[in-house]
C-alpha cells in the first residue's frame, strides 16, 4: 500500500530539574550547597532513508517521544541526559506543524539528521545560586519543558519529470515504454491510485528519473477526488510532460483538456505552471488525432509550449519527445528543496522567563519564577543599590504592573521565594 500523507506527534525529552543539596559529613552540619545538575532532555531527530519509499509504517505508530533528562543529586552528580528518538522517513518528505501548516523540514537526502525539536534544557543545582551573601541557596531550577507538536508528514516523489494529463490517456503506458517501470495499465479511469517511477536512460548518456502522477480530474486544486494527493507529487519535478488524447476516445475538446489540467496545476501552485512543459498528443496512429494535434500546435506553441506527436502503445516519436525533455532538464539543474518557515523553538533568556502571580487572603502575593528567583539569587538585597537594582528589575519585567492588575494595595504582602516585603508606591 502507498501512503504519502500522515499525522503524528512529536515531543522533545523535558530536561531534569536541578538538585537542592547540602554537604553532610561527620562533624559537618552545615555543609555549602552540592546540588548537581538536571540531565538535558532528549531531541527529536528526522533522518531520509532510501530504502523507504511509503508512509505506511506511521499509520501503526503515531506517538514519537524522546527520553526526559534525569534530576540532578547530591554530591554534584549531574542526572543523566536523556536519549534521542529518531524518525526514519522516505527521502523527499516534507514535514508540516499541523496547526499552522508551515514547513518545519525538507528531507531531501539519506541519513542526514534534522533536529526537529530540542530537548529541554536541564536545571541547574543550587550550588550554582550561592553568593557571598546568600551562601546557602534552597533554590535550584527545574528543567525546561520541551517543545510537542502534531505534525503532518507529506511524502513528495523527487523525480526529475512528471507525466500528467486527464486518467486513461496513455501515461502509464508512455511510462512503460521509456523506462524499466511496470505500471498496472487497463482501459478504465484511475487505473492508476498512486505515483510510479522510471529510470529514462538517455542515448547521449544522461539519465534521468520520471514519474507517472495518477489521472487528475477538473477541480483537482480544490480537493476534487484525490486532487490533492496526487498533486502535491507534482510540486519537486523540474519538467512536465503534459500527455492528451489526440484521438479524443474519451470525448472532450484535446485543446480544452489541456487547459483545464494546467488551470488545476496553478491554482495548487502558481509556481507550477512556470515549469517547462511539452505537450504529448498521445494516440496519433487513431483517426481523427491529426486534426487535434494542429489544433494544439495553433493553440499553444504560441505560448512557448512544443507539442510532439507521438503513439506510446507503437512507440512513435517517442526519441524525439525524450530529446527535447532531457534538453530542458540541463537547462534546469537545481534541485527542488522546500525552504523551511518554520520559527524553531528558543528557550527565553532571564529577562524573558515567564512569571505568575497567586493571591492569598486578598493581601498577599506570591511571585513565582525562574528568572526572578534567578535574580534573588545573584542580588544582595541587603544593602541599598542591591535592592534599588532588585525594584528596578520588578518594574522593568512588567511585575509591578501585574501586581497592581491583580489589585495590590499599599501595605499588603509580596513573597518572593524566601523574600517577603510590604508593598509601597
Amino acid at each position: 500500500m502507498f501512503v504519502d500523507r500522515v499525522k503524528i506527534h512529536i515531543k522533545g525529552g523535558n530536561g531534569g530539574n536541578g538538585a537542592v543539596s547540602f554537604f553532610r559529613a561527620k562533624y559537618i552540619t552545615h555543609g555549602g550547597p552540592d546540588g548537581g545538575d538536571g540531565g538535558k532532555g532528549g531531541d527529536v531527530i528526522v533522518v531520509g532513508s532510501d530504502s523507504m519509499n511509503t508512509l505506511l509504517d506511521f499509520r501503526y505508530k503515531r506517538k514519537f517521544q524522546a527520553q526526559n533528562g534525569e534530576n540532578g543529586e547530591k554530591r554534584n552528580r549531574s542526572g543523566k541526559d536523556g536519549e534521542d528518538v529518531t524518525i526514519r522517513v522516505p527521502v523527499g518528505t516534507v514535514i508540516r506543524e499541523a496547526e499552522s501548516g508551515r514547513i518545519m523540514a525538507d528531507i531531501t537526502k539519506p541519513n542526514v539528521p534534522v533536529v526537529l525539536i530540542q530537548g529541554g534544557k536541564g536545571g541547574k543545582g543550587n550550588q550554582h545560586f550561592a553568593t557571598a551573601t546568600r551562601q546557602a541557596p534552597r533554590y535550584a531550577e527545574p528543567g525546561r519543558t520541551a517543545k510537542e507538536y502534531d505534525v503532518i508528514l507529506e511524502l513528495k516523489l523527487i523525480a526529475d519529470v512528471g507525466i500528467i494529463g486527464f486518467p486513461n490517456v496513455g501515461k502509464s503506458t508512455l511510462l512503460s515504454m521509456v523506462t524499466n517501470a511496470n505500471p498496472k495499465i487497463a482501459n478504465y479511469h484511475f487505473t492508476t491510485l498512486s505515483p510510479n517511477l522510471g529510470v529514462v536512460r538517455g542515448r547521449d548518456g544522461s539519465d534521468f528519473v520520471l514519474a507517472d502522477i495518477p489521472g487528475l480530474v477538473e477541480g483537482a486544486s480544490e480537493g476534487v477526488g484525490l486532487g490533492h494527493d496526487f498533486l502535491r507529487h507534482v510540486e519537486r519535478t523540474k519538467v512536465l510532460i503534459h500527455v492528451v488524447d489526440a484521438a479524443a476516445l474519451e470525448g472532450g475538446d484535446p485543446v480544452e483538456n489541456v487547459r483545464k489540467i494546467n488551470e488545476e496545476l496553478e491554482n495548487y501552485n502558481p509556481e507550477l505552471r512556470k515549469r517547462p512543459q511539452v505537450i504529448a498528443a498521445n494516440k496519433m496512429d487513431l483517426p481523427g488525432a491529426q486534426e487535434h494535434f494542429q489544433a494544439l500546435k495553433a493553440t499553444y506553441e504560441p505560448q512557448g509550449i512544443a507539442v510532439y506527436p507521438i503513439s506510446a502503445a507503437t512507440k512513435t516519436g517517442l526519441d524525439e519527445l525524450l530529446a527535447v525533455v532531457a534538453q530542458q532538464l540541463r537547462q534546469y539543474p537545481d534541485e527542488i528543496v522546500f525552504t523551511p518557515d518554520f520559527e524553531a523553538y528558543v528557550e527565553p533568556t532571564v529577562d524573558q522567563e515567564p512569571f505568575t502571580i497567586e493571591v492569598y487572603d486578598g493581601n498577599y502575593y506570591v511571585v513565582t519564577g525562574v528568572g526572578v528567583e534567578k535574580m534573588i539569587g545573584y542580588t544582595n538585597i541587603d544593602t541599598e543599590k542591591g535592592f534599588a537594582f532588585f525594584q528596578k528589575y520588578l518594574k522593568e519585567k512588567g511585575i509591578i504592573e501585574a501586581l497592581e492588575e491583580k489589585g495590590i494595595q499599599e501595605g499588603d504582602t509580596v513573597r518572593i521565594y524566601d523574600l517577603e516585603f510590604e508593598y509601597m508606591k
